[in-house]
């Protein structure tokens, strides 16, 4: 049930509820969006909220305290619920056990932890981006079986195979943002937007790294018809006649500190999290994850191997910018997790930088 919200709810986390009485599932709901019913509430209004002798089982802890919406908790006690059982404490150090303790204080059974390591990875970037206010990064690369995402003239159309492309609409649809640098605007002038079949994607703020704004205002990223904004990142010497130009097409600019590989990724990080955005799909170019991953800024990866080879030594790598000299310095990757699209292979997995001198 919680999955259903994922890519809708940011800020919030993604929850699901399910109430059960004598063994049987009575009513299941879930979060759909900020400013919606909590998934507690959705689960008790679809049986007119009483649930009198039921079980209660949550993916997060149940909210205390008043927002958007009222508190959860006095929804469970309105309902007569006799037991919740919780997947994993709200990770706000603010709120924090708050909801846990209050339902127990009236004589309502708690039971937590339990698939905890589950809904923790479900709700990976919400976890990120209350304990940080920043958001969860992931960065999405479709290599060859050489190692380069595109010719030495920047060409990468296709890599991958369409089942491939079909994932990364659908990683898309479930993120708040996608992330490329002018680079991949000038080389693929892509739309950035979420095209799964009958229309069900939801397009992400599209972001564009582009220090000088040398993005063309024909560009595809400019003026589309999308749910979806466009904002850019421009470095603090950027041409105010040229801020104008690209905002008179809709789009905003954010001007962010430089350092010497051009855009400061770590200042970025806090802008982004102060415009609320908790998940960050990045899709190139080079040095945009070169610097992420100097600056140990990536909490994820997507890497797609195609079964091709472009057999010589001057395409463009994954990641741009100096590397370590020495393989014992190299990044170790944890957690990994192995599919195939066809004939593609998939990598899922987390970057483990306390393993890193």
């Amino acid at each position: 049930m919680a999955e259903k919200g994922l890519g809708r709810t940011a800020p919030n986390p993604a929850v699901g509820a399910v109430i059960v009485r004598d063994g049987v599932a009575v009513s299941r709901g879930y979060h759909r969006k900020a400013g919606a019913p909590h998934a507690e509430v959705d689960a008790l209004d679809k049986i007119g909220g009483r649930a009198e002798g039921a079980t209660l089982y949550v993916t997060l802890e149940p909210c205390n305290h008043t927002g958007r919406t009222p508190p959860c908790t006095k929804a469970i006690l309105d309902g007569g619920v006799e037991r919740v059982v919780v997947g994993m404490e709200d990770p706000n150090p603010e709120v924090k056990g708050g909801g846990c303790s209050f339902l127990a204080a009236n004589n309502i059974e708690v039971k937590t932890g339990v698939l905890e390591p589950e809904c923790r990875r479900l709700n990976e970037a919400f976890v990120k981006y209350v304990t940080s206010n920043r958001p969860f990064m992931i960065v999405k690369s479709a290599l060859t079986l050489d190692g380069w995402t595109a010719t030495v003239e920047g060409d990468s159309k296709w890599i991958t195979n369409e089942r491939s492309r079909t994932f990364v609409h659908r990683l898309r649809d479930r993120v708040d943002a996608v992330m490329v640098g002018v680079g991949t605007i000038l080389a693929d002038d892509p739309q950035l937007t979420c095209r799964l079949k009958r229309g069900k994607g939801k397009d992400p703020l599209r972001i564009v790294v582009d220090t000088h704004l040398r993005t063309p205002l024909q560009a595809r990223v400019l003026g589309l018809d999308s749910s979806a904004a466009t904002l850019f990142v421009a470095g603090p010497e950027v041409n105010g006649k040229t801020v104008e130009e690209i905002e008179n097409t809709g789009a905003s600019v954010v001007v962010c500190p430089t350092g010497k590989a051009g855009i400061d990724m770590s200042a970025l990080m806090d802008i982004l999290g102060k415009r609320g955005i908790t998940q960050v799909l990045v899709e190139g170019g080079a040095g945009i994850v070169g610097s992420l991953l100097r600056e140990k800024l990536v909490d994820k990866f997507f890497i797609f191997k195609a079964p091709k080879l472009l057999g010589g030594g001057d395409g463009i790598p994954m990641a741009a910018g100096p590397g370590p000299r020495v393989m014992g310095k190299s990044l170790p990757l944890k957690d990994l997790k192995v599919r195939r699209f066809g004939n593609d292979i998939l990598v899922e997995c987390y970057p483990h930088y306390g393993a890193v001198p």
